[in-house]
């Protein structure tokens, strides 16, 4: 962070190098005071202004800096302000604390969001169905196009701001150990290792520790693009206790079918059509629901959505209207690898 600010007592040179050392990236500086409050910002663009209106390089760069920048306060910080923000094409946003000092930089042209969820991934199954592809490798780890599978999900939620994040691993385990023993885009994943085949996400409960209080719980061999902070930002709307992502589901019966009371044909439905929702593996959970979840015992995520529905509890749908393929046979897998040759 301390590469994009700069004191206001410094020169207009020294903004100059500063600003090309990262001309890679945001080219902007957050101006700040003796006291590291933040007094202003700074673009190549006021600079250029300053120069054409007779500025010197040596002058200080609070004569050249825009003293009526956008910040957001830490104590209202919000999801839904960055799509405002997008939408003014302000795409470098600091937050301030109640002295007006920067904790953080927010860099929308490098993220699309930044979600205060932790991220949980299962990455545990045997990949039966892809045999013999997941004989000596983990189903989260074949390849789809120029990386692995699990890593097109954790890249993707790296791109919303999701830096906590966790697998947890059984089957092969230690290969997606040593996969993740690296930062990934500078993130650290931690893995978890279960003891036995603990269902869909009965391994949440290995995850040490929690930083949020929203609970992104997902199956590793998914490929989507489903756009993460819209699904939050609908969980919080709805103040649900969990949202269940669902894709499409169309069924066609080429056949007319009865209409029936009893033995008495009440009607015919000429080849109809059925529209339902399936459950896309993707969840978003307030985490003290987590606690309703055993410990050391076999257990879906249909079975925590079955129990917290028996208990009154808001159990809302998201619908994922994008792309998803669920990479659990041959088909679904080659659907995959064609599919990415065109991103």
């Amino acid at each position: 962070m301390q590469q994009y600010i700069i004191k206001e007592t410094s020169s207009i040179k020294d903004a100059l190098v500063a600003l090309n050392s990262i001309a890679h990236d945001m080219l902007t500086l957050f101006v700040v005071n003796a006291e590291n409050q933040m007094v202003g910002s700074l673009t190549d663009g006021d600079i250029r202004r300053g120069l054409i209106s007779g500025a010197q390089l040596s002058e200080q760069v609070c004569t050249v800096m825009h003293r009526d920048f956008k910040f957001i306060n830490q104590s209202e910080f919000n999801v839904s302000l960055f799509k405002d923000f997008r939408d003014r094409k302000i795409l470098y946003i600091p937050i301030l604390d109640e002295q007006r000092r920067i904790v953080d930089v927010v860099n929308l042209q490098k993220h699309k969001s930044y979600l205060p969820i932790d991220a949980v991934l299962m990455a545990g199954g045997k990949g039966e169905r892809l045999r013999p592809l997941t004989d000596k490798t983990p189903k989260p780890l074949l390849m789809v196009g120029d990386k692995c599978i699990i890593d097109h999900n954790v890249d993707r939620l790296i791109s919303y701001g999701v830096n906590h994040l966790n697998v947890t691993v059984n089957y092969l385990g230690e290969q997606i150990e040593e996969h993740y023993m690296q930062l990934r885009n500078g993130v650290k994943v931690r893995t978890f290792r279960e003891p036995k085949f603990l269902g869909t996400i009965g391994s949440v409960k290995f995850v040490d520790s929690f930083y949020n209080d929203t609970i992104l719980v997902m199956n590793s061999d998914l490929f989507t693009n489903i756009d993460y902070e819209d699904f939050f930002l609908h969980f919080k709307l709805h103040d649900a206790d969990m949202s269940v992502a669902a894709v499409p589901y169309n069924v066609s019966i080429p056949y007319g079918i009865l209409e029936l009371e009893g033995r008495v044909v009440k009607g015919l439905a000429e080849k109809p059509k059925y529209n339902y929702y399936a459950n896309a593996g993707i969840y978003l959970i307030k985490k003290k629901e987590l606690d309703e979840i055993p410990d050391n015992e076999f257990f879906n995520a249909t079975d925590l959505i079955d129990k917290l529905i028996s208990q009154n509890k808001k159990v809302i749908r998201y619908p994922l209207n994008g792309t998803w393929f669920d990479i659990g046979t041959p088909t679904e897998y080659q659907k995959a690898l064609d599919f990415v040759k065109h991103i």
